[in-house]
């Protein structure tokens, strides 16, 4: 699908989408249309259940003297609503539902509206990434589609008077949207295509966008002493791998801001083996990595005017008789002991010699790590929220607002001396799980936090949040690219120079 801004509707459009406001309130276009028309709208709104609530929607045939074939009615909800976020949301409900319905090249017009919150060319251009990232579909792998299944939407021209400045907010905004599909890739990809090795091979892509891109393996991370990520992935036959990229936008010397990945490409369990039953949803265990990845993209893709460095530890978690065993002790980079009591607690070993050697090797301002790291955290928060453990009030506050403004919300969870005590070893300085099923996202967090040393850090734990098993505005079933606008928003609005 392609995009284009424009003042008015350009010929060979087939379908014209116009905003409508709760109660039924025409937006300018929307009023224009109907006033063209000998009053269709009015007429069409009179005799059904729109009202212009938000995501609902009224398709009706375009009359005689509309240069298109279809009108397409989309409720906008409350004027002071519309925020750059109700706008994208606005555009994927559209994407979807002309998909669906046949349309190949649509018009939308995106009016400035009184109380609406933001500027109408930021609005315009956040319509346009809307559609897009709903658009998006993992067709790799599909040889037979039933006509019906397949989209048939190929091009979207967003009509505003802003026309020159949407335009130029659009630049961003597309640069965002393919982070976020690079991201869905790589979740979406069967684990035996995506393996550590490849996964490192398409993270050094970025080099073409001015990322700089080094790839660790096993005989390096042996020198450094990597001892809990290299136990993780040692009864793979696929190299462990830990990827460093870094994004140098901003001064020379200024610190960078730094996020971690667990990447692991597919979780067994190891010799603490999984349940047969959805252990093939494992391929996405490697989704906080994936994030990282793509918020990479996002930022070369822009040019922020930010340093920026990404790490990912890429593993696989595999049992056989050179598997790490329940009951092992490893040494971590650190230098800090732990007992694995439980080798399916692995995405907490391998951040660990990530985290660490990120903090010591790059003193940045602040870590974020993203990981699927526990399913107790989707017990406690469910698909709606991701959990945010962090050692730093102020970054916990614009983490939590970031995720706020692009819809994809955070909920902090607790951390404490007494969670900590829960993951104290007899034998080591440490094990890798705490009290049997209590506060199990919290004993993953506490863990994590001994490897961080002095350094400002916060560990999404977005086990619930990397796979949509249903369609939402902007994020189709399937991989939902979930971090990567939030962690870009993180920094647009708070460390770019």
């Amino acid at each position: 699908m392609n995009f284009a801004f424009a003042e008015t509707v350009p010929d060979g459009v087939d379908s014209i989408v116009v905003g409508v406001l709760d109660d039924k309130a025409l937006t300018p276009s929307a009023a224009a249309l109907d006033r063209a028309t000998g009053g269709a709208l009015t007429r069409a709104m009179a005799g059904g259940r729109f009202t212009g609530a938000k995501d609902h929607m009224l398709e009706i045939a375009a009359p005689a003297g509309v240069k298109a074939s279809r009108i397409v009615l989309a409720g906008l909800g409350k004027a002071a609503a519309l925020n750059d976020l109700a706008m994208a949301n606005w555009g994927g409900a559209i994407a979807a539902r002309l998909n669906g319905s046949g349309a190949k090249v649509a018009a939308i017009h995106v009016d400035a509206v009184a109380e609406a919150v933001g500027r109408p060319a930021d609005h315009a251009a956040n319509v346009a990434m809307g559609a897009e990232l709903r658009a998006y579909r993992f067709d790799k792998y599909r040889t037979k589609q039933k006509a019906e299944d397949k989209p048939t939407l190929e091009r979207v021209v967003v009509v505003t008077a802003a026309r020159a400045l949407a335009e130029q907010a659009h630049v961003a905004c597309a640069r965002l949207a393919e982070g976020v599909a690079m991201t869905r890739d790589l979740v979406s990809e069967p684990a035996n295509v995506l393996y550590p090795a490849e996964l490192a091979a398409r993270a050094k892509s970025l080099s073409a966008l001015g990322v700089d891109v080094e790839v660790i393996g096993e005989d390096r991370m042996h020198t450094l002493g990597m001892g809990a990520l290299l136990g993780v992935g040692q009864g793979s036959d696929h190299e462990s791998q830990l990827v460093v990229m870094r994004w140098n936008g901003g001064g020379n010397g200024d610190s960078p801001v730094a996020f971690v990945g667990k990447g692991v490409c597919f979780d067994t369990g190891g010799i603490s083996i999984k349940p047969a039953a959805g252990m093939e949803e494992m391929k996405y265990d490697m989704a906080g990595a994936g994030a990282v990845v793509g918020v990479m993209r996002a930022l070369a893709g822009r040019k922020a005017k930010v340093n920026a460095v990404g790490i990912i530890a890429c593993v696989e978690n595999m049992p056989s008789g050179k598997a790490q065993r329940p009951g092992d002790v490893v040494t971590s980079m650190s230098g800090q002991t732990i007992e694995v009591i439980n080798t399916d607690a692995e995405g907490r070993l391998i951040l660990s010699d990530a985290l660490w050697y990120c903090h010591t090797q790059f003193k940045p301002r602040f870590m974020v790590d993203l990981a699927t790291l526990t399913g107790a955290i989707v017990i406690a928060l469910g698909t709606y929220k991701a959990g945010m453990f962090a050692n730093d009030d102020e970054l916990a506050a614009k983490l939590a607002a970031a995720g706020e403004s692009v819809g994809e919300p955070l909920w902090r969870m607790p951390l404490g001396t007494e969670y900590d005590k829960d993951i104290n070893s007899e034998i080591a300085d440490m094990k890798n799980v705490g009290k049997t099923r209590e506060a199990g996202s919290t004993a993953g967090a506490v863990f994590l936090q001994r490897f961080v040393g002095d350094t400002k850090w916060a560990h999404l734990d977005i086990a619930g949040m990397a796979w949509a098993k249903k369609d939402m505005p902007t994020v189709p079933k399937g991989a939902s690219g979930y971090g990567v606008r939030l962690l870009d928003r993180l920094v647009r609005d708070n460390f770019e120079a």
